[in-house]
């Protein structure tokens, strides 16, 4: 598994402990940065990240910026993205089993790293269940494409 992870100035230091955790259970991952404490725009990760799962080159992705919300904002404007922002890992699972989500975020000033952890980790374990939940991903992307739900006019 490839993941690539981004982050802003507040996220530093969980990114590094995040990536260190992944890589020890085998996963290579992309810092695409920032790696500095100063002023840091999360769009520009959040970009990044996203792009990079959109365009297959890696297969998921981990966003960090101070609540999640921001960094999260910005992927999730990349076409084929579905970036949930989680502070507990119960939600991150079923993110992943129930949206098929690609990318996880969440707040360094909202949650601790061992926290971070278990997200990351349910995420990671976790499996797209398809079936019902696939006709509602199916939903969600062609909202994304058209502008518009066919299912919300009907009935």
């Amino acid at each position: 598994m490839k993941l690539a992870i981004g982050n802003d100035h507040v996220a530093v230091e969980m990114k590094k402990e995040i990536i260190a955790h992944l890589e020890q259970k085998g996963i290579e991952m992309v810092d695409v940065g920032t790696g500095s404490p100063e002023s840091f725009h999360y769009p520009i990760s959040g970009y990044k990240v996203a792009r990079m799962v959109a365009d297959g080159e890696v297969d998921g992705g981990i966003l960090i910026c101070g609540t999640g919300v921001g960094i999260s904002l910005a992927a999730n404007k990349v076409k084929g993205v579905r970036a949930c922002v989680c502070s507990e890992p119960y939600t991150a699972k079923l993110s992943k089993m129930h949206n098929n989500s690609n990318i996880i975020a969440f707040g360094a000033r909202v949650i601790g790293i061992e926290t971070a952890k278990m997200i990351v980790d349910e995420w990671v374990g976790a499996e797209f269940e398809g079936g019902r939940h696939g006709t509602r991903v199916d939903m969600l992307t062609e909202i994304e494409q058209t502008q518009d739900l066919k299912a919300a006019h009907e009935g």
